[in-house]
């Protein structure tokens, strides 16, 4: 894939970008990581280059009471950071994913706010250009006695493969760029002057989680320990499992640092490699924890944080199959793990990762599986004798919130006592509907099927 003579572009995208005013730093973090690709670098790591990460490596959260002391103090230090870039457009969604309602009529972002207010600790968002208003206008409904301190993410322009010219869409001229990924986090706390800020503040600890995760709340325990031993980065990591395999693992490179890899940047042939979780045990739940001290000096002593490459395939319209092939470059937060000396791993339980990424996940979500205390904290339900449940809507049917919400408009099914739930075909559920152990709903007709109120199911249904 090497172009060097794709070099002749470089000066289209920094005009590009600099018509966009972008800032100099995010340019020439393009530039440096366009180079890569032109080179023929595409973010490989390569199983010989790192090792296994044995459990008697990293210390586990649950053993981490005698630091909750020196949490309380660090509270007032810390801040809780959410990324809030994306539009869930993977289940129809063209409004911040954060907007969703998730259980009793609060969405993620309510509980979120509430959240951050329970516990006491000052509120981030990082926005995308795409949710930024939205959330602007939902948070100032609230009320909210402090205003949770807002900056962007940035955007990079997609690149055709074909040559590695900066791509055009005439008809949609947005569909030429494409976020950063998450890791575009320490660059756009820098040039948004965020950094600075709350350094000036005092504030030294920062909490870093997805918007969609409400299980990524500010634990003290874990703050204390952070604070206490001095950590400069501390990733929440998590005992993989055969559900997890499209993630980040961690692994150690042969240089003696920790270092995350995604799938995208295994190479096809040690998938298998890969997806052994004998060997890489942990996945990131991309809860990170951040000495934002450390973050400065790190940013004055390499004038940028160059986090490893990934890049990503792509057609330019994402939904149109037949437009031109693209490359989007991203990166990951937690890769700076391997940036920082001194980063270190810590393992959490499951409870600080409920990730909502498809409506599979948002059903679980709001039904009886889980419940919010008091501190607004979303566990799972004492009662539940299973994991989390495996659940397979019919994307034909569910996949869109707008579709999923009116098949379930009459309330959310009870799934405290299921382990596994499939649904084929059109079916609408009327309300008290309890689903126990393993079931299959299929209806392979055209008119759609009905649940009856009431309704308690224990074996697979056939309509």
């Amino acid at each position: 894939m090497k172009n060097p003579d794709a070099r002749k572009h470089v000066p289209s995208f920094i005009e590009k970008m600099e018509k966009e005013n972008l800032p100099p730093v995010l340019i020439d973090n393009f530039v440096y990581y366009y180079n890569k690709v032109i080179s023929g670098d595409k973010g490989i790591i390569y199983d010989k280059d790192i090792e296994c990460i044995r459990e008697n490596e990293i210390d586990d959260a649950k053993d981490l009471s005698e630091y909750t002391g020196a949490g309380k103090k660090a509270i007032k230090k810390s801040i809780r950071i959410v990324l809030n870039g994306g539009l869930g457009t993977s289940m129809g969604l063209s409004k911040a994913k954060s907007l969703i309602e998730v259980r009793n009529g609060k969405t993620f972002l309510d509980i979120i706010v509430r959240q951050a207010g329970k516990s006491n600790v000052k509120l981030a968002f990082m926005n995308s250009f795409n949710t930024h208003e939205d959330t602007v206008a939902a948070l100032k409904k609230m009320n909210l006695s402090a205003f949770p301190v807002m900056f962007l993410q940035h955007k990079f322009p997609k690149i055709l493969r074909e040559g590695f010219a900066p791509a055009i869409w005439p008809d949609n001229n947005e569909m030429e760029w494409n976020p950063p990924g998450h890791g575009d986090l320490y660059t756009a706390l820098h040039t948004s002057g965020t950094l600075d800020k709350l350094l000036s503040e005092g504030i030294e600890y920062a909490f870093i989680s997805n918007s969609d995760n409400l299980g990524a709340t500010m634990d003290e325990a874990i703050l204390g320990y952070f604070a206490e031993i001095g950590y400069p980065f501390l990733m929440e990591v998590a005992e993989r499992t055969p559900s997890d395999l499209k993630g980040g693992h961690l692994a150690r490179h042969n240089n003696g640092r920790l270092i995350l890899r995604e799938a995208v940047q295994c190479p096809i042939n040690e998938l298998d490699a890969f997806r052994d979780t004998s060997c890489y045990r942990f996945f990131n739940t991309n809860n990170i924890w951040i000495n934002l001290v450390y973050l400065k000096d790190l940013i004055k002593k390499e004038g940028s944080v160059h986090l490893p490459l990934i890049l990503n395939p792509k057609t330019l319209d994402p939904r149109d199959s037949d437009s031109p092939r693209v490359y989007q470059i991203e990166t990951a937060m937690g890769a700076a793990v391997s940036l920082f000396d001194g980063a270190a791993a810590l393992r959490v339980s499951r409870s600080r990762f409920f990730p909502v990424k498809k409506c599979n996940d948002l059903l679980a979500l709001r039904s009886d599986c889980y419940l919010l205390t008091e501190e607004e904290k979303l566990i799972i339900n004492p009662e539940r004798k299973y994991s989390t449940p495996r659940i397979h809507l019919d994307p034909d049917y569910y996949g869109k919130i707008d579709h999923f919400n009116e098949r379930f408009k009459e309330g959310p099914v009870s799934l405290v006592e299921c382990e596994f739930l499939q649904i084929i075909g059109d079916v609408y559920f009327e309300k008290n509907v309890k689903i126990t152990g393993n079931v299959v709903i299929s209806n392979r007709g055209r008119s759609r099927a009905v649940i009856k109120k009431g309704s308690e199911i224990e074996g697979d249904i056939n309509f």
